[in-house]
């Protein structure tokens, strides 16, 4: 994890945005690299805190609920990896379900096992996605809405990130997912970890002014 961004007396509000460590033998995962970089800037007077999440079941719930607890923020926007998606996926539903294709980094394989015993089958996103996918698309940013955050890690993290805001605990705080395509060094689609951060930057301004989606369509992307 990154250190604390220095601060005054009085700590400005922040928001956690996280990434996951590399995982199915690459090098690289691109939503640590765009976390990494955006760590420490200020987004409409709302410090970003980076944390890095480990690739692994269980484990990774565990260290997002200890970042919250940290820096208590006000918005929470886990990210991950998207092989073979050629624009940052806004995701708009986690389901109760662990089933993985691959092994995670200490090569836990759960399959058909609930995140949460007895918990709702799904949690819808808490971020305003179609008005994050207008602001994206208005700015050249490729992006779509996602109807399917997948069945391993990054779901499992979605799930249970939108568990936590459901309890009293967290009240007013919203969060959700988002994935990002590969960078240009593991493959095709991809997009460069700068265009990245920059749609990651315009889809956190997008859900702190925004409180009410809009409605409309957003044309071919969605």
């Amino acid at each position: 994890m990154l250190t604390s961004p220095s601060t005054s007396a009085r700590k400005p509000p922040t928001v956690l945005v996280t990434g996951f460590d590399p995982f199915g033998g690459s090098p690289v995962n691109p939503s640590w690299d765009a976390v990494h970089a955006l760590h420490g800037r200020v987004i409409s007077g709302h410090t970003v805190i980076g944390g890095e999440i480990p690739t692994i079941f269980g484990t990774s719930l565990r260290r997002l609920e200890a970042l919250m607890e940290e820096f208590q923020p006000r918005l929470v926007i886990c990210t991950g990896q998207a092989g073979g998606r050629g624009a940052i996926s806004l995701e708009r539903v986690a389901i109760n379900v662990n089933d993985a294709r691959i092994p995670d980094n200490v090569g836990a394989k759960p399959i058909d096992v609930p995140i949460v015993p007895g918990g709702p089958a799904a949690y819808f996103t808490g971020l305003p996605i179609k008005a994050m996918l207008q602001s994206l698309v208005d700015h050249g940013v490729r992006a779509e809405v996602s109807q399917t955050a997948g069945t391993f890690v990054c779901n499992q993290t979605f799930y249970g990130l939108m568990h936590l805001l459901a309890q009293p605990r967290w009240q007013g705080v919203r969060g959700g997912l988002i994935h990002v395509p590969w960078l240009p060094q593991q493959g095709q689609p991809s997009m460069r970890v700068e265009e990245i951060v920059r749609g990651l930057e315009l889809a956190i301004a997008c859900a702190l002014s925004t409180h009410q989606d809009i409605r409309k369509e957003a044309g071919a992307l969605n």
